[in-house]
């Protein structure tokens, strides 16, 4: 125990933020997070010129090269001035930023279908889902419409944790899958106390965590898993099997969303307790 009513659970392990919705993302050492999460999390989307849907991996038919992209800050966003450009390296080697005039261009070109980047703004988007035909899934072999928080690009919420030990719990039910963080796309990544176990996260619903000396965590609901956990990407293979143990071992629930409560500094290896 740490101060009354609060338990240690561990520390940090790891930050990520994906500047673009569904493109590969930045690891990082520390950041502030405000009420929209990690400063620049998904601060940006490519949305279809046709249908006006985000971009998302969520839908591969549709979208299947997203993986192949990456997306950096040109340089450290910081509160509360205006989110900076971003690098991308698209899937030939080359890079662009994205205050490049014709930027628009370069990406329908590259994904072959006609896509306008642009940064979250008020007003609510769509997005689509397919769900691959696996027993434990709400839909099998279809697709879905599914509608992003008012004013932003994320799934579902702000922040979304995972523990290491809920990705190695997975890996020893399904040794010749590679439970790899980047499968996942949590922004915290949190190594638990010696004795933690897996799907510790499923404890943590309606609680709040407190990470290093200010950030506070509300713990909204469980993290459904989707197809973009069996995606290639990098030297990751597709593997439906992933999306599969998930199933088995945890109803498809692997780690955590939250609402920030209180927002602050975070860095790798803040201590993180429970309340």
């Amino acid at each position: 125990m740490t101060n009354a009513g609060q338990i240690e659970l561990g520390s940090v392990a790891a930050l990520w933020r994906y500047p673009v919705k569904s493109m590969m993302g930045e690891e990082l050492n520390g950041t502030e997070i405000t009420e929209r999460g990690l400063l620049g999390d998904r601060a940006y989307a490519l949305v279809d010129s046709f249908d006006g849907k985000a971009a998302s991996a969520k839908n591969p038919r549709k979208w299947p090269h997203l993986f192949d992209f990456r997306a950096t800050f040109v340089e450290p966003p910081r509160a509360p001035t205006e989110i900076p450009p971003v690098r991308i390296a698209l899937p030939d080697g080359t890079t662009i930023t994205s205050d490049k005039g014709d930027l628009n261009q370069i990406l329908s070109k590259a994904l072959n279908r006609e896509v306008t980047f642009r940064a979250a703004q008020p007003g609510a988007v769509d997005a689509e889902e397919y769900w691959p035909d696996l027993e434990g899934l709400d839909h099998r072999d279809t697709v879905t419409d599914f509608t992003l928080p008012e004013g932003t690009f994320f799934d579902a919420a702000a922040v979304h944790l995972l523990t290491t030990a809920t990705l190695d719990r997975l890996q020893g039910v399904y040794p010749q899958g590679r439970f790899e963080v980047r499968r996942f796309r949590p922004n915290i990544v949190l190594q638990l106390v010696p004795g933690g176990m897996g799907f510790a996260e499923n404890a943590w619903v309606g609680r709040t965590l407190t990470i290093g000396t200010a950030v506070r965590l509300s713990i909204t609901g469980h993290c459904g898993r989707c197809v973009m956990t069996t995606l290639a990407q990098g030297d990751l293979p597709m593997d439906t099997g992933i999306l599969r143990t998930a199933a088995e071992q945890n109803h498809v629930k692997i780690g955590v969303y939250a609402a920030v409560a209180r927002g602050g500094a975070i860095r790798r290896g803040d201590p993180v307790r429970l309340e």
